[in-house]
């Protein structure tokens, strides 16, 4: 698994389902590129019983994330209708109706693949094509991507381990805090709090190229 912290995301074209109901072709984290920063996150199976609880969770703090300047965007190595289908269903019947970010669909697996949350036996063939020896699905992957398309922040988690939208929320305003003060967030740092003075090379770089 290749840590992607400090690096451009990897670049991808996909289709994906949006607002709920559209299939569409051709769906790229580059649309955000200048205009908003993405949380990116991978869950490994659709009709599946960790999966809603997450996707649900982050639909109800979206506004939160919108508000913030902030796209999010689930994937997984379902296909486009299998997550269509899925939306369909109430959560009542376990379903994730309501959501209305976009859900890609990652059929070929190299999206998790280059993002580095594939699980599974596989390998890449002389052409450079992925052959599985048996199922491959996504860990529970989650990357903060700024306005420049570079990952700032990643957490991978095994599959019956669930994610805290809350954590998500909280780096999302630790690098906006840095964004805009210059000052880094010290540890269990959260909105409203102090940050710290840093005199670091790395922090007049970072600033100089955003």
């Amino acid at each position: 698994m290749s840590v992607l912290v400090g690096r451009k995301a990897p670049h991808f074209s996909a289709q994906a389902v949006i607002n709920g109901d559209e299939i569409v072709d051709n769906f790229s984290l580059d649309q955000y590129l200048g205009k908003k920063k993405v949380i990116f996150f991978f869950y490994p199976k659709d009709f599946t019983f960790v999966c809603p609880t997450e996707l649900h969770a982050f639909q109800a703090r979206l506004s939160e994330f919108e508000a913030k300047g902030v796209a999010v965007v689930a994937c997984s190595t379902d296909t486009e209708q299998s997550h269509w289908g899925w939306l369909q269903l109430s959560k009542e019947q376990g379903g994730i109706q309501g959501v209305t970010y976009p859900i890609v669909a990652d059929t070929n697996k190299t999206i998790s693949s280059n993002f580095g949350v594939l699980a599974g036996e596989y390998e890449y063939n002389e052409q450079g094509e992925l052959a599985a020896t048996g199922e491959l699905i996504a860990y529970r992957g989650l990357f903060l991507i700024d306005t420049n398309g570079v990952v700032q922040h990643m957490v991978v988690n095994n599959f019956p381990l669930g994610r805290s939208v809350d954590e998500a929320m909280r780096m999302v305003d630790a690098l906006v805090f840095f964004e805009e003060r210059g000052e880094v967030c010290p540890a269990n740092w959260s909105a409203g709090q102090d940050g710290l003075k840093d005199t670091h090379a790395g922090v007049a770089s970072y600033l100089a190229t955003h």
